[in-house]
């Protein structure tokens, strides 16, 4: 019997999923820390995920990701859209795909 070791945050239904497939699996409950710290994780790993591929699932993936860890600090999806909306209207979005080159202070003004 061959052994594939993973210890990484899954989707709930993935042991549904491998053991329709004739597999079987062993998963652990985490603690509120843990999860946090997994959650973490699996924002960097979607992350790298999308960079790699940049497509349409890998930004779904790493949405669902942003909503888990959302929820998990206690926040609601209402919460984070009141301020991303919030902070788009103080100080705007990215829609005009604007690159900052630099700032020139005047003379005499420390910054």
């Amino acid at each position: 019997m061959s052994v594939k070791r993973y210890n990484k945050l899954i989707r709930d239904r993935i042991p549904e999923i491998i053991e329709a497939g004739g597999k079987t699996c062993v998963t652990q409950v985490l603690s509120q820390e843990e999860y946090l710290r997994m959650v973490d994780a699996k924002l960097d790993e979607e992350l790298a995920e999308y960079h790699a591929d940049q497509n349409l699932e890998e930004l779904a993936d790493l949405l669902e990701v942003l909503h888990a860890a959302v929820l998990a600090r206690g926040y609601t999806l209402e919460d984070l859209e009141r301020a991303r909306a919030e902070k788009a209207a103080k100080r705007g979005g990215f829609a005009r795909r604007l690159l900052l080159k630099e700032v020139r202070e005047p003379d005499g003004v420390e910054a």
